[in-house]
């Protein structure tokens, strides 16, 4: 038979003088009713083997038949709530395709993490955005060590539409913005992000103005090495969201509704809560004859 074994992140806490206690993965302490089935037995059930190629386990000579159905059973009530897994562990990203383009800086390090992590990774440009539209199980992201010059991104913006993940960051000044991923009609595209900054901020004519490029020449600081590998590695874990599809207790959601402020100067991380912004119906025509 395929040998369970503790999930990652989970363990068995052995207390004097009482029954073992399940530590799960996000650290909550749970009692384990064994019923007939020795608290050792069980330990040995899904540790055993640890670090060696063995496929298989028999129980141990000491349980008896009843008492190994009654272990069956717990092991399977293990794995049912996730605190048990059988076979090798799955990377995250297996059967996903990134396509990057951007800024070599930010694009590399989050290329190796990516691929780390399971996913088939590829470069992409601006031209090739259609088609990889309408491609599930696929995400393009685009990473700027600049500002986002005016309507770049407006392409990118359609592929959630149809079903392609998009996600996107760049840098104005010492701070790098990274942007809510979205995969679904209705999320946060980035045309949303710059509506929702705009109406945040009294300074919204300059601002405008800013993206607009007009503006002195860029003095950066540039992304360093540090500082890309922390932007690769909060894109990355969006990523592995958008992989999990939300079921690891909605993961996925705040992922699609957060947008992050990383200062390059300190690594400090902000996140703000961003929604999409509805479609507003066209004013009506005026009726004829009607002043104005």
């Amino acid at each position: 038979m395929t040998r369970s074994r503790l999930a990652p992140g989970a363990g068995i806490v052995t207390v004097p003088g009482d029954r073992p206690v399940l530590r799960t993965a996000d650290g909550h302490f749970l009692r384990i009713d064994t019923g007939r089935v020795g608290g050792a037995d069980l330990v040995d059930r899904l540790t055993a083997g640890e670090g060696t190629q063995e496929d298989s386990v028999s129980a141990p000579e000491s349980v008896s038949a009843s008492a190994s159905a009654e272990l069956d059973r717990l092991v399977a009530a293990f794995e049912e709530a996730g605190h048990a897994v059988t076979g090798p562990r799955r990377p995250p990203l297996t059967g996903r395709t990134v396509h990057l383009l951007g800024d070599p800086v930010l694009t590399r390090p989050l290329a190796r993490f990516a691929a780390a992590e399971g996913a088939e990774v590829h470069p992409a440009t601006a031209d090739s955005l259609a088609g990889l539209a309408g491609r599930r199980d696929t995400a393009v992201v685009w990473c700027l060590d600049s500002p986002v010059p005016e309507g770049l991104w407006a392409d990118a913006d359609r592929l959630p539409a149809r079903r392609t993940a998009w996600l996107r960051c760049h840098r104005e000044g010492a701070h790098a913005w990274i942007e809510p991923l979205a995969c679904a009609p209705g999320d946060v595209t980035s045309a949303h992000v710059r509506l929702r900054r705009l109406a945040a901020t009294a300074a919204h004519r300059e601002l405008a103005a800013y993206w607009t490029g007009h503006r002195t020449p860029d003095t950066g600081p540039h992304p360093t090495e540090a500082s890309a590998a922390l932007i690769a590695a909060l894109l990355t874990a969006d990523l592995i969201a958008w992989a999990g599809d939300g079921r690891h207790r909605g993961a996925a959601l705040p992922a699609r509704r957060r947008l992050r402020r990383i200062d390059l100067r300190d690594l400090t991380v902000t996140e703000h809560p961003v929604l999409p912004v509805p479609d507003v119906a066209p004013l009506p025509a005026p009726a004829p004859g009607a002043k104005a």
